[in-house]
C-alpha cells in the first residue's frame, strides 16, 4: 500500500504507466485502487528519456495497439486512460496542478534514463509533501539485489543463476483491481491516432498482425498455448526456427503485458509436473533476461560501449553496402537471409537466428556490432534495452560472459543442423524453395542443372554469396589476433 501522509481521500491519486500494458499485477494500480481515492491512469510518453534513446519502429507498431487494449481494460473497471507526451517531470507537475492530486504512483523502470528521470521525480514529490512510490513488476528481483562473494556484480551466468535460484522466492502476482473509482473532473489528454505510430507510405508492418496479437489478452494467450504444447518438448525443439518450439512471450515482456512474476507462477502448475526438463529450461531463459538487466544496471551503456575495453582496439570495417545486404536479407547464405526476412516481415526473429545472423555480421562482414543491434532496435516488436545489447555484446565476443570472438558459426552447417529440411528456408527465402535439401544451404555448391531445375539463377533471382566463408572467417581472425596483440600491456 502506498504511504500516504497527509492525503486526502478525495484528492486523485495519479498512475504512470510507461512499460506495463496491463491491469492485472500491477501494483502501482493495485495500491491505487486500494486507497478509495479517484484514479487517473495515465500513459506517459517520456521524451526524456526518448532523447536518450526513442523506440524503434516495430516497437511504435505494438504500442500503438497495446495502448488500445489497455484502455479497453482500464474502461471496464471504471477508469479512462489519459495518454500524455512530453517530459516526466513536467506532465505530472500538470496534472497535480490541473486535478489536485496528492499521490503519484508507478511501477518501477530499469532502462538507465527511465531510472534516473524517475529517482528525480520522486525526489521532488517528496519536497513538496506528495505521496509518491514505486513498484515492481519488470523484474522478479532489483537488478542490484545478487553480490560476488566480492561484493561487486556478477559477469558471467551460470553463478548469476546459481544465485538467482538459491535466493529469495519471487512473490506471488496481484489480481487486477475489481473496480477503479473514477476522477470526475476535467483532464485533457492527446489522441492516439496523433501520436502517428503506426507507419504508413509504405506500410512495412502489414504482416505483423498475422504474427501477433498486443495486448495483455493476447499475452496471457500466448503463455497459455505455450504451456498447453510447445514447454514438453523445449528444450530439444527451441533452436528449430522451422517450428512452433518457442514462447513467442517476450514483445509481452517487453511492453509489460505480462509480467515474470506470472510466468513463474504458471510454470509452478501441479499440470506441468512432467513437463520438468522444458520448464527448467524455460526457467534459465527467464533468467538470462534478469542477467541481461543486471549487465544494464551496472554498465548503462551497454548498447554503445564495449564491456570489454580490449575491443576498443577492433578494426571494424565501413561496408555500407554489405550492412544494406545483410539488413535485406540478401547475403547470398539462406539461413542468414531467411532470419532477417523473417525480422522484416514479423518484427521478430527465432532466437538460434539471431545469434546466426550477428555472427555473419560482426564476423564475417567485420560491421560494429553497434550497427546491429542499431537495426535489431529499429525492426524488433520485442528491442530490449537489456536484452538486445547484452546479447549483440555476447555474440561480438566483447560483453560479458560472452562467447569468444573467434567462436565464428558457419551458417551452412548452422543451416544444415537446426533446419536440416529446409522448411524455415523455403517460407522465408521463397526463391530456393524447389532446390533439394542437399543444395539449399549452399545454393552456390549446386550443379548447373539443378539450378536450372529449381528455377534459381545466382547472381539474378538469388545473389551469389557477397563473402566467402573461409576467407571471411581466416580475415576476421587474424583482425581478432592483432586487437589481442595491440591490447596487451607492455
Amino acid at each position: 500500500m502506498a504511504e500516504q501522509r497527509s492525503t486526502s481521500n478525495d484528492a486523485p491519486v495519479i498512475v504512470l504507466f510507461r512499460h506495463d500494458l496491463r491491469i492485472s499485477d500491477n501494483r502501482a494500480l493495485y495500491a491505487a485502487a486500494g486507497t478509495g481515492k479517484p484514479v487517473i491512469p495515465v500513459f506517459l510518453w517520456d521524451e526524456q528519456a526518448e532523447q536518450a534513446r526513442a523506440i524503434g519502429g516495430a516497437r511504435q507498431w505494438w504500442l500503438h495497439h497495446s495502448l488500445t487494449g489497455l484502455h479497453t481494460s482500464l474502461r471496464s473497471i471504471g477508469a479512462d486512460l489519459l495518454l500524455k507526451r512530453g517530459l516526466t517531470q513536467d506532465i505530472v507537475d500538470a496534472l497535480i496542478e490541473e486535478t489536485g492530486a496528492d499521490m503519484v504512483l508507478w511501477n518501477r523502470r530499469y532502462d538507465p534514463p527511465g531510472v534516473e528521470t524517475d529517482k528525480v521525480l520522486k525526489a521532488e514529490l517528496g519536497q513538496r509533501d506528495i505521496a509518491a512510490e514505486s513498484f515492481d513488476g519488470h523484474l522478479l528481483h532489483e537488478p542490484y539485489l545478487f553480490k560476488t562473494g566480492s561484493g561487486g556484480f556478477y559477469r558471467v551466468y551460470s553463478p548469476f543463476w546459481r544465485a538467482f535460484t538459491v535466493g529469495p522466492e519471487p512473490r506471488d502476482p496481484v489480481p487486477a483491481p475489481k473496480k477503479l473509482r473514477p476522477y470526475q473532473g476535467k483532464t485533457s489528454t492527446d489522441r492516439l491516432d496523433n501520436w502517428g505510430l503506426l507507419p504508413n507510405r509504405p506500410d512495412w508492418a502489414k504482416g505483423f498482425a498475422k504474427d501477433w496479437t498486443p495486448g495483455e489478452a493476447g499475452a496471457h494467450q500466448r503463455l497459455a498455448d505455450f504451456l498447453d504444447g510447445a514447454i514438453a518438448a523445449y528444450k530439444h525443439d527451441r533452436d528449430k526456427p522451422a517450428i512452433e518450439a518457442t514462447s513467442r512471450l517476450s514483445p509481452h515482456l517487453a511492453h509489460g503485458e505480462i509480467t515474470p512474476f506470472q510466468i513463474w507462477r504458471a510454470l509452478k502448475s501441479p499440470e506441468l509436473a512432467d513437463e520438468g526438463e522444458g520448464v527448467e529450461k524455460f526457467r534459465r531463459e527467464i533468467g538470462w533476461r534478469e542477467f541481461s538487466y543486471h549487465l544494464l544496471f551496472n554498465n548503462p551503456q551497454l548498447a554503445t560501449k564495449n564491456y570489454n575495453a580490449s575491443f576498443d582496439n577492433f578494426t571494424w570495417r565501413n561496408a555500407p553496402d554489405h550492412l544494406a545486404a545483410w539488413q535485406q536479407g540478401q547475403t547470398g547464405y539462406p539461413i542468414v537471409d531467411a532470419g532477417m526476412r523473417q525480422l522484416w516481415q514479423t518484427g521478430w526473429m527465432h532466437n538460434r537466428v539471431r545469434m546466426i545472423t550477428a555472427s555473419f555480421l560482426i564476423k564475417h562482414l567485420r560491421v560494429d556490432w553497434r550497427r546491429g543491434e542499431e537495426w535489431f532496435w529499429d525492426t524488433l516488436v520485442d528491442a530490449d534495452p537489456a536484452s538486445n545489447a547484452a546479447s549483440w555484446q555476447w555474440v561480438a565476443g566483447s560483453g560479458a560472459d560472452a562467447a569468444p570472438y573467434f567462436r565464428i558459426f558457419n551458417p551452412m552447417l548452422q543451416g544444415d543442423k537446426f533446419d536440416p529440411r529446409g522448411g524455415y528456408i523455403r517460407e522465408f527465402v521463397p526463391e530456393l524453395k524447389h532446390l533439394p535439401d542437399k543444395y539449399l544451404h549452399a545454393p552456390w555448391l549446386a550443379p548447373e542443372a539443378v539450378l536450372k531445375d529449381a528455377k534459381v539463377s545466382l547472381g539474378e533471382t538469388y545473389p551469389q554469396p557477397i563473402v566467402d566463408h573461409q576467407a571471411a572467417r581466416q580475415q576476421a581472425l587474424i583482425a581478432y589476433a592483432e586487437t589481442r596483440k595491440t591490447s596487451e600491456p607492455i
